[in-house]
């Protein structure tokens, strides 16, 4: 069996969707499972919502407009009458109680956010259902199991494995449609993978179940060696080794979710990205393979914060210094980029999730002089050769700079 993932870019309006079920219709004889991502920049709208902690004008103002897209795309699809219409209008309810309950803002979060991905796979589930697949929506939070860390859970996998397993039967008699990115926590509640975790959601089924591949769709014609946007000579890759894509996931590059590979690689299942407005392209293979030569890969990473600690004491940076600002950043599940330290100083790059990155500013101020900087890119080279080493590190803007044998990383003013 097969595991497909499909992107908000991919289901985005009603010709999407109609697209989407052309490729899954090519592949409807053989066992297959679909992992389905939010409509458009619906999470983003959702964010707004859940992050308001309001009930205001402006809150069901956006509500509506959410509501909006989705009955739009449900009139292109379905006839008038269709039960669509009613389910997608109850999420007004559904979205107005959780906004309302006394959550925490994390727990509130995801319990809004999250009906995105169960929006969007209603309608895809209904559409092919409509276009005469044989098809069964199934609920991603009855089987992947996490523990109670709202916006970043942390997957049981010992019970998830148990839950998922059940579904062997069902895929070879029709394909399930599933939703990316969301789980539940022990209580029951609604939790999330973290931002772009679809795919991590389709390496969660795939490798429970055994699958024969994973396939991301993309907007892209494969995994590509910068954004085609910001560099359009980039050149995409036939294939790469596991591990190289590991890295390149570390560093930032955002065509894949950076837990994707891992459960993957463990059991050899090859992930292939693919484009879905031509799926005559062969995209890049992703497995374990040897690959000479790989051209430079080039990685932005925006909105970036670098922090700078320094002792006040004239004593030297000791683990016992450095334990405490790791220690700060663990509580607060923020991961760092990139770490330079002197005698009497020592200094990291992350992403800057402000509310929780000024705390950290706050108690780091309690043990050492703190100084910081934001609006920051950190631009990673990796496979550099002599012409993209020069050009990185000698551009404009320059703030800190890095390089091992075969890795360059700048920071630089945006």
């Amino acid at each position: 069996m097969k595991v497909f993932k499909f992107g908000g870019a991919s289901v985005k309006n009603a010709a999407a969707i109609q697209n989407v079920a052309k490729i899954i219709s090519t592949h409807r004889s053989e066992p297959l499972l679909v992992v389905v991502s939010a409509i458009g920049k619906t999470t983003n709208a959702l964010e707004e919502v859940a992050l308001s902690g309001s009930d205001d004008s402006a809150v069901r103002t956006k509500i509506e407009e959410i509501l909006f897209a989705h009955l739009a795309i449900v009139a292109d699809l379905f006839p008038a009458s269709h039960q669509l219409n009613k389910d997608i209008r109850k999420f007004k309810e559904v979205i107005a109680t959780e906004i309302k309950a006394n959550h925490s803002k994390d727990k509130r979060y995801d319990q809004v956010v999250s009906l995105g991905e169960v929006m969007s796979s209603l309608i895809l589930a209904q559409y092919l259902q409509h276009t005469g697949l044989n098809v069964e929506w199934v609920d991603a939070r009855k089987y992947i199991c996490t523990d109670s860390t709202f916006r970043e859970g942390k997957v049981d996998w010992a019970l998830t494995r148990s839950r998922i397993v059940e579904l062997k039967e069902q895929i070879k008699t029709r394909i399930l449609i599933t939703q990316g990115f969301i789980g539940s926590s022990p209580e029951g509640d609604t939790t999330t993978l973290g931002r772009e975790g679809s795919d991590f959601s389709a390496a969660i089924f795939a490798s429970c179940l055994g699958a024969e591949s994973v396939t991301i769709w993309k907007d892209v014609p494969g995994v590509m060696s910068a954004d085609p946007k910001r560099l359009p000579a980039a050149t995409t890759f036939d294939e790469l080794p596991f591990r190289e894509a590991a890295e390149m996931t570390y560093y930032g590059a955002s065509v894949i979710h950076p837990k994707t590979i891992k459960p993957l690689a463990n059991l050899g299942i090859p992930l292939l990205v693919k484009n879905f407005d031509n799926i005559l392209l062969p995209g890049t293979r992703i497995h374990e393979c040897k690959v000479d030569r790989l051209p430079p890969l080039i990685v932005f990473k925006e909105n970036q914060c670098l922090i700078s600690c320094h002792v006040t004491d004239y004593t030297f940076i000791d683990e016992s210094q450095i334990g405490v600002i790791f220690n700060e950043l663990s509580s607060r599940n923020l991961k760092v980029n990139l770490i330079q330290n002197s005698a009497i100083s020592f200094s990291f790059c992350l992403d800057f999730k402000e509310e929780k990155v000024m705390e950290l500013i706050s108690e780091l101020g309690k043990h050492f002089e703190v100084y910081y900087n934001t609006g920051l890119t950190l631009i990673t080279v990796k496979n550099y050769d002599s012409e993209s080493f020069e050009k990185y590190r000698t551009q404009k803007g320059v703030i800190l700079e890095q390089s091992s044998r075969s890795t360059l990383q700048v920071l630089v003013r945006s």
